[in-house]
Formats: structure tokens, C-alpha cells, sequence
């Protein structure tokens, strides 16, 4: 962990550090966690694949399958070089060891980018790239699972592949040039067959593991590209899935809690007795607060019917902590004053002479833009079960972060992390929220009262909310010059106030030294906008509220600022929104290329009618690049009778690279679309008397059936490296809704959320 530190003690020391480290290699990420998978049934060439007697395939996953679908997309790329159908292959749960930590999600992080020149950039990112593979984490997250494992599930497969093709080379006795892998078996030219299961049956002898091979060629490949099904989703749909909620054994206890309404409250006095003298009750407990969970009075019962009955007899009474009963309204006072000209204020993005062009310009734009905080709000409500049993414990838990669940189990059990077992599950959504281990840690805190009971603690959708790590909520200020002849944009400052997402979960979640970085104005500071003087600035602001990362995290604010500013400045030069961006993106083809491709397919030069009620639509454009993707969205908006607005249709056009599979894209695509139209119509967590308000779907609405509108995903073929997919299609949704309400109002709406703000 010390050494971990590094990371987060400052950028100009990792950039000194990067530079000094920047002409050694990243070690290879094949081997170096095979002598962990001890669960390995059959023959297992490196610490991805074991390929078995039984003639299955199994896949050591490291990563969260929480309904994005990257259990598909990597057994994909294994499937691929291994020649063998996506049928074939088998999902395990890879044990917790560095080589199976996520590089991308590290070091492509806006948190440890520096906003210095490129070769200091560049060297820092291979540094951090290093840093991440001896000393990472599993991490499922930043849309990284694809982009991470493209190339590294690939050599395994080939690997594996050309390991069986000369194990059968030498069982034949034939020129190893005549044996061909197709189908998971080794075919000879004279038309012997043998399967690889049978191959591994004929014993270790022949089995010496290759190390060099050729990837295939993108036009040999017979698998990525293709729309294959979900490996899980039979077994989603008949039930046979397991989440965590799934995990019982006879006589098991279950957890129910009291916790404290405040972020940071106590316990004030309670009502024990009542509690225990419900049938049923075994245990009621006082949990101080820890590991990031709030204090709570915990009643443990035979029925989780009976332990809610009891927590309701608890009638326990709360107090604030230090923070006190602070209010929305102070909140917001102080995300004001982070947009003053005197607050201090660090740059990230500097070029041109912005104050200069702005001074002596007398086409001078300005415009104030406020997101609330936001719960993640996930489907499935957190839950986790754990067994005690005094020197070992077992979890069951869906988490985007394994060996930091596992850790905060270990503490909270007074254990060794290596002393805990812990069993990923299936996720029912998570956007971020199971990168914390709070619910982990309050489960193990039960469960240490009464060894030897499986203990399945389950939250309730107002715990959940109340206690979440949420979104920040963030003010924005834009100043820009409109060069009027050419119809340009030729000055822009971007300046931003919020508190910081990773100066808290760093800490946190890691147990590191977190800071203000870079990732508080990702959105802003790195778009494809050609703009000759631009700067890009941001206000620290502190603020009582617990901060977690949300679903494309900076990009779903920061993009919501610049894209409605840039609508707005395209309307005072009565400039076509879409002609503006292109004249903005002449040396971005790609950027150009997915807006094109969005207006194309959304008819965009065409007028977009009415809608069944006879009300007027208009439509709104916006562009983000986010997770190495890009995506364009078009919405097509009317309003209903209490001018609220009505989304029918967005057509989406997205660049993620190569495409390993295109319905997966679009499954995630429309997910985007939809979180993105809850959060911009209906998202937001509002504080009172230092509580949060919000408690269930009746106050803090999703998007509903009735209200989604058709959604057109388009892919945009390409052969670069694969980008991110589950958050990218989200950010642009709020400014184009914003946008084409503009249209029809004449009035630009700089708020979120747009209903009932």
C-alpha cells in the first residue's frame, strides 16, 4: 500500500517518476497469476483459460458482470483465437491476483492525467500503465473492460490454441505446419480429428505451453463483429442466476438496520428490548459507523419479515454529527461562490490569450449552468451475505472492486484479507455505486456477532438512496467570443465549481491520499472543439455530502455545460447547431464523422412535424467524446399540456472502435439513453436538515416505460482499438433534450433537472 501512495502524492512527481521509468516494458500480462488458479480443473497455459477434460472452456473473469454485457464481449475475444464457438466457453470467477488488475481503468484515468506538455503525458501514462499492473486493482469501471483485455484475452486464446495444435502435432507424429485449429479441435490434413478436451486427457507430458504465436488478422475473424447472444441471459430469464440475494442456507440469519439519517450522525437512544421481544429475534446490535457506511442499530432474526418488525420497534432516535443539520440552500451558496472572479481557482487546459480576446470583444457570450447531485439508483438494492467462522469467512457480494471488498470484509472481521473468500456475483445494475464496499463492510460487522450462520444483509431501496455516494453537484460558468464574419467561436472560458469525486473515494475506497485532479473537469478539457483561445478552469469546493463515481462520471455534467453553450452560441450567430460543430471540428474527421452520420439517419435538414397530439417537435444536437468513443445524439422533443417535455425519438451514432459486438452496443447504447433522460428530466438528491429528501422511485423518478422513446443506434465502422460503450452514449442525452426544448420555447433551459427543478 505504501507504495501505492505514489500515485496520488502529486502529478509533478509521477510525471518525474514517469520519465525516469519510461524506457522499461510493461511486464506481459499472460502469467504471473497461474499459480493461483488452483480451482483449475484441466490444462490452464496462463492465468486466462483452462481448458478442460470435460471438453468445456473456462474463462478466469476479473471483471463485474453488472448488465453491460462484458462477460460476452470478453469470452469473445478468447473465443476468437482459441477457434472455438462463444457456446464452448465457461465464466469463472479469476481469483484476486495483480495480474488480472485493470491498466486502462488506471491509467487512462483523467484522475492521473497531468496538464502538462505531451511527452510528459505520454510518459506518465506508461508509467501509470506499469504502476497498474504490479500494484492495480480488478476494477471493473471507466467503460475499460473491452479497451483493457482486446489484446490480452487474445493472447491467451492464441496462446492456448497453439499450445493444443502442437500437442496434437506430436501425439500424430506430423509436421506441426499440418495441423489446423478450427471448432475447438485439431483437424490434420488427412482428416484426423481430436478435440481439445481430448487432447488434455492424454496428459500433462504433451501439454509444454507455446509462447510464440500470431494473432489473426481483423479479416479472418469469424466471431468479433458478429451480434452474438448474452452467455448469461438464459439463465437471467429462467432464473437460474445467482445475485447475492439468491445465497441462503438453513438457518441462516438475516440483517435488517436503523441507520442513522444523517451522513455522519450517532445513535441517540433506542429501544432494545422491544426489538428483541419479537419471535424470531437472535441479535440486536450497535454499529458504529466505518469502512463508509453509516452508524446503524442492526436487529438480526430467523425472517427478514420478523427483523423489520423488530427494526421498526428500535424507534431510535438520531443526532447530527459535526456537519450539523446544513441545509440545501448553504450548499448551493458555496458552489456560487466557487464561480466568483476572486476564488481560487486551478487551470487545466490554457492556450491563446482568452482574458485578452474577451476584454477587447463586443461580441461577449455568458451563461451559468447548475446539475444537482445524483443517486446511482440501481435496479438491484445492495445486498451482500457473509459466513463467519472465527479464522475464515466466505462473501458473497456483486462489487466493481474485489480485492478492496475482500480487504474491507477482512478489517471489519478482524481477519487477513487472505483469510476471506470472496464470491463475485451477478450485478443488477451498479453505474459505480459497488466501487464502495460500505455494504460489505456493514455486512461483515453483523456477521461477526454470531460465527457460524450465513448472515444476508439486504438494504432497502431508501437506505440505499439516502446513503449513497452520489454524483456532485456543480455550478459552471461560460464565457465566450463570437467572432461574427466566419461564425466562430474564437474565445471560450470554461470555469467550474464542485467538490471532488476522487479527493473522496480515493481515500475512501483505497485508503490512499486523494487530491483535486484533472478527472473534475473531464468533459471539459478534452474535447475535439478547435477553439484558438480556451481555457479551462475549476473551483475546489468542499461540501458535506458523500461523493461516489456515477455513470461517465465529469462527462455527465461537463458536457451538458459545453453543449448547451455551444447550441446557444451557434443560435446568437443563427448558424445551424450541426453546420457550427463542423466548422469547430475541421481537422477532427472522426468527430465530424459521427455527427454526420447522427444527422443523416435523425433526417436532421428535414422538419421534424408534430407529434401525435398535433404539438409541434423540435430537435436538438449534441456531441461528447468520452472513454476513447465518440457519440452524437439527436432528440426529438414536444411538450405536453404543463409544458413538460416529451422525448419521442434519439438516434444515436457512436465511433467505439472496433465493434466486438454490435448488439451489445446497442443494448448499452439504449441503456445510456434511458439513465440519461432520467437523470436530465427528473435526477435530483436535495438536502434538508442535513437529510437526504429522496427515499424511493415515488420522489426520485426513473424513466418509465410509457415515456421511452424509440432509440436508433448507429455504429460507425472502424479498425481502431476497441473504446468504451457503457457510459459514452450517456452525456450527450441531457443537452440535446436541453437543446431542442430551446427550439421550441425560445428560452434556454441551464438547469437540471428540466422537470420540476
Amino acid at each position: 500500500m505504501k507504495r501505492r501512495t505514489v500515485l496520488w502524492m502529486g502529478l509533478g512527481t509521477i510525471g518525474a517518476l514517469a520519465v525516469g521509468v519510461g524506457s522499461m516494458p510493461v511486464r506481459q500480462r499472460l502469467t504471473g497469476g497461474a499459480d493461483t488458479l488452483d480451482r483449475a480443473s484441466g490444462f490452464a497455459p496462463n492465468a486466462w483459460v483452462s481448458i478442460n477434460p470435460d471438453k468445456s472452456i473456462t474463462l478466469f473473469m476479473p471483471r463485474a458482470e453488472m448488465g453491460q454485457g462484458t462477460h460476452t464481449g470478453l469470452a469473445m475475444l478468447l473465443a476468437e483465437e482459441l477457434a472455438c464457438s462463444l457456446a464452448d466457453v465457461r465464466i469463472e470467477p479469476a481469483p484476486i491476483a495483480r495480474v488480472y488488475s485493470n491498466i486502462a481503468a488506471v491509467a487512462g484515468s483523467a484522475a492521473t492525467q497531468p496538464a502538462q506538455p505531451n511527452f510528459v503525458e505520454r510518459a506518465t501514462q506508461h508509467f501509470m500503465a506499469k504502476f497498474a499492473r504490479e500494484f492495480g486493482f480488478m476494477v471493473t469501471g471507466g467503460s475499460s473492460s473491452i479497451a483493457d483485455l482486446f489484446v490480452v484475452l487474445r493472447e491467451a486464446g492464441a496462446m492456448a490454441r497453439e499450445t493444443l495444435r502442437s500437442a496434437a502435432a506430436r501425439h500424430w507424429n506430423v509436421p506441426l505446419e499440418e495441423c489446423v485449429a478450427r471448432a475447438a479441435q485439431i483437424v490434420h490434413t488427412s482428416g484426423k480429428v481430436i478435440d481439445y478436451g481430448d487432447i488434455v486427457a492424454l496428459g500433462p507430458e504433451l501439454l509444454e505451453p507455446v509462447h510464440e504465436y500470431t494473432l489473426k488478422k481483423p479479416e479472418a475473424w469469424t466471431l468479433i463483429g458478429t451480434p452474438a447472444k448474452r452467455l448469461e441471459s438464459r439463465d437471467k430469464v429462467t432464473g437460474r442466476a445467482l445475485f447475492a440475494a439468491d445465497i441462503h442456507e438453513p438457518g441462516m440469519l438475516y440483517a435488517e438496520f436503523s441507520m442513522s439519517p444523517f451522513f455522519d450522525g450517532e445513535v441517540e437512544v433506542y429501544d432494545e428490548d422491544a426489538a428483541r421481544a419479537v419471535p424470531g429475534v437472535v441479535e440486536v446490535l450497535k454499529i458504529a459507523a466505518g469502512g463508509g457506511a453509516p452508524a446503524a442499530v442492526a436487529v438480526l432474526a430467523e425472517q427478514r419479515w420478523r427483523a423489520q418488525r423488530a427494526v421498526g420497534a428500535l424507534n431510535a432516535q438520531w443526532v447530527a454529527g459535526a456537519a450539523g443539520p446544513f441545509e440545501q440552500q448553504d450548499l448551493d451558496d458555496k458552489l456560487l461562490a466557487g464561480l466568483r472572479d476572486d476564488a481560487p481557482v486551478a487551470t487545466y487546459h490554457d492556450v491563446g490569450e482568452v482574458d485578452a480576446v474577451i476584454k477587447n470583444s463586443s461580441t461577449v457570450l455568458r451563461a451559468d449552468y447548475e446539475v444537482p447531485f445524483l443517486a446511482h439508483a440501481a435496479m438491484e438494492p445492495l445486498c451482500c451475505a457473509v459466513k463467519f467462522d472465527k479464522d475464515r469467512a466466505t462473501v458473497w457480494a456483486g462489487v466493481q472492486i474485489p480485492d478492496v471488498a475482500r480487504k474491507a470484509a477482512a478489517l471489519a472481521l478482524g481477519l487477513e484479507p487472505e483469510q476471506v473468500t470472496l464470491n463475485a456475483m451477478l450485478m443488477g445494475g451498479a453505474f459505480g455505486r459497488r466501487l464502495d464496499a460500505d455494504f460489505v463492510s456493514l455486512a461483515a460487522a453483523v456477521a461477526r456477532a454470531v460465527p457460524g450462520r450465513l448472515v444476508q444483509a439486504l438494504w432497502r431501496r431508501e437506505d440505499d438512496m439516502r446513503h449513497d455516494f452520489y454524483r456532485p453537484a456543480v455550478r459552471a460558468r461560460y464565457t465566450g467570443v463570437l467572432e461574427l464574419g466566419p461564425g466562430l467561436l474564437v474565445a471560450l472560458n470554461a470555469h467550474s465549481a464542485s467538490p471532488s469525486v476522487i479527493a473522496q473515494a480515493v481515500p475512501r475506497q483505497l485508503g490512499l491520499p486523494g487530491n483535486p485532479s484533472k478527472a473534475d473537469v473531464e468533459g471539459a478539457v478534452d474535447q475535439g472543439y478547435e477553439i484558438a483561445n480556451h481555457r479551462v478552469q475549476h473551483a475546489h469546493v468542499e461540501l458535506p455530502v458523500p461523493l461516489g463515481f456515477w455513470r461517465s462520471v465529469g462527462h455527465s455534467q461537463h458536457a451538458f455545460f459545453q453543449e448547451s453553450f455551444i447550441d446557444e452560441t451557434a443560435a446568437t450567430a443563427r448558424i445551424d447547431p450541426l453546420e457550427f460543430r463542423l466548422r469547430h471540428l475541421r481537422g477532427q474527421p472522426r468527430h465530424r464523422a459521427v455527427l454526420e452520420l447522427a444527422a443523416s439517419k435523425s433526417d436532421w435538414k428535414q422538419p421534424p412535424g408534430v407529434a401525435r397530439d398535433g404539438k409541434p417537435v423540435a430537435r436538438g444536437i449534441a456531441l461528447h467524446e468520452s472513454f476513447g468513443s465518440l457519440v452524437a445524439a439527436v432528440a426529438e422533443v414536444s411538450q405536453g399540456e404543463a409544458g413538460e417535455p416529451r422525448v419521442h425519438r434519439v438516434v444515436v451514432a457512436i465511433d467505439c472502435g472496433t465493434a466486438i459486438n454490435p448488439n451489445l452496443i446497442r443494448q448499452q447504447v439504449e441503456s445510456s439513453v434511458i439513465f440519461g433522460l432520467s437523470a436530465a428530466l427528473y435526477g435530483r438528491i436535495a438536502i434538508k436538515e442535513g437529510q437526504v429528501v429522496q427515499g424511493n422511485f415515488d420522489s426520485y423518478p426513473v424513466l418509465r416505460l410509457g415515456e421511452t422513446p424509440v432509440i436508433d443506434t448507429w455504429i460507425v465502422p472502424s479498425t481502431l482499438p476497441p473504446g468504451g460503450v457503457g457510459e459514452p452514449a450517456l452525456p450527450p442525452v441531457a443537452p440535446a433534450v436541453a437543446s431542442a426544448l430551446a427550439v421550441l420555447t425560445g428560452e434556454r433551459h441551464r438547469r437540471l433537472p428540466l422537470v420540476g427543478a
